[in-house]
């Protein structure tokens, strides 16, 4: 395990300028240059290593490059990438069949995208609102909570809370009401007779890994089970093994109406994405209504399908469990000691940065220096989600290489 030089060199800061004069600055990225990965390591165009913590926001659940992942895209690559869904193709059966059993339900709708996923999955609830509950036309409402991130399109980022995501983006669609999350009283008195839909995430991710107290999913399952609605579970971050269990809402024994996936669901690969439900949810969109051209083509369904089958053995789920109970062992020794909170959930962490060491941002770029990738968020939060493959060896490498940076 090698530390790295906290300075950004010469070749890095060429190809960072290139990019910057014609790429779109619609992200700050931390500053480092990859060229390579492997398992739980990366290595910058200059040869130096990094422990990845961040797997691409949970995209990289089984590691940079798993062989397995990459032969059944080698194989599917030199068979057929593309048809789009005008003809039928040899993949996406199996796959859907497969994801649609790891998730106890009838019915897979494939996408690309995690936003894709959650905008399929508010047409979905308002057209299963209109054609099931009878709701009156243009009336349906969702409840959405707090702090949430369910991507960036202009339906969406319209019923976020975040400023940043909304300034200038205006106007928003209609028919959101957002409460606070985790607190399940507020989502029962703000449903109403026109309310389709309940959209959570079950552990929020770029709120900061916020877990919800215990209890409270299972009251919302209740809740919408009573008041006739449908629970939408947005584990595009949070599912396929990232908290111990296959999804989040695992944890309370909670089986929502709509499954959204995405991330993890590509493999590292490619990006895949799907609305999962019963038939009398999904069964309301027909032909015509609602589609893409790259949704369930013959690449994305082959790399699904392997992670599927790979889901199904349990070992993923176990490691994050176990490895996970180990990660928030060792960062609770660093509480009071720079860290002001932790959240884990899983192989899943959100680390509040005591202000009088830095913000979360700077903690970041430090970490660089020793070899280290996180990223903050919200200021003082950085957040911990390394490949499941990771060791405890390499856990505990890190966990020290932060107490150094918090400690100098």
């Amino acid at each position: 395990m090698t530390a790295t030089s906290p300075s950004v060199d010469a070749a890095m800061s060429q190809i960072i300028a290139a990019e910057a004069e014609h790429v779109a600055h619609n992200y700050h990225p931390l500053p480092v240059v990859i060229s390579r990965g492997e398992g739980a390591w990366v290595t910058d165009v200059e040869g130096k290593r990094y422990l990845d913590l961040l797997s691409a926001y949970s995209a990289l659940n089984f590691g940079h490059g798993h062989p397995a992942l990459l032969a059944a895209a080698q194989e599917q690559l030199n068979r057929l990438t593309l048809t789009s869904r005008a003809y039928h193709n040899d993949r996406l059966g199996p796959f859907a069949a497969a994801l649609a059993a790891l998730c106890g339900k009838d019915l897979v709708l494939p996408m690309n995208t995690g936003a894709e996923a959650v905008e399929t999955g508010i047409k979905v609830a308002r057209a299963w609102g209109y054609r099931v509950k009878g709701v009156a036309p243009d009336a349906a409402r969702i409840v959405v909570a707090h702090g949430n991130f369910h991507g960036r399109t202009t339906t969406i980022v319209g019923f976020s809370d975040d400023p940043q995501a909304r300034a200038d983006f205006g106007p928003f669609t209609p028919g959101f009401v957002s409460v606070p999350f985790g607190d399940a009283a507020v989502i029962d008195a703000a449903i109403t007779a026109d309310t389709v839909a309940v959209l959570i995430e079950p552990i929020q991710g770029e709120a900061g890994v916020v877990v919800p107290p215990e209890g409270y999913l299972r009251a919302v399952r209740e809740i919408c089970t009573r008041r006739g609605v449908l629970l939408i579970a947005d584990e595009i971050q949070s599912g396929l093994g990232r908290v111990g269990e296959t999804f989040a809402c695992d944890r309370e024994g909670v089986v929502p109406d709509v499954y959204l996936l995405g991330k993890a669901l590509g493999g590292g690969i490619l990006p895949v994405s799907a609305v999962v439900a019963d038939r009398d949810v999904l069964g309301v969109i027909h032909p015509g209504e609602h589609g893409s051209t790259f949704g369930g083509n013959p690449l994305a369904a082959a790399v699904g399908l392997r992670v599927v089958e790979m889901l199904q053995t349990g070992e993923f789920q176990r490691r994050a469990k176990l490895l996970g109970e180990h990660l928030e062992s060792k960062l609770q020794a660093l509480i009071g000691h720079g860290v002001t909170e932790i959240r884990v959930a899983g192989l899943w962490a959100g680390v509040d940065i005591d202000p009088a060491v830095g913000t979360g941002r700077e903690i970041a770029e430090r970490l660089i220096g020793r070899g280290v990738l996180v990223k903050d968020t919200h200021g003082q939060t950085i957040r911990i989600a390394p490949p499941l493959v990771i060791r405890g060896t390499e856990l505990d490498w890190a966990v020290e290489q932060l107490r150094v940076v918090l400690s100098a």
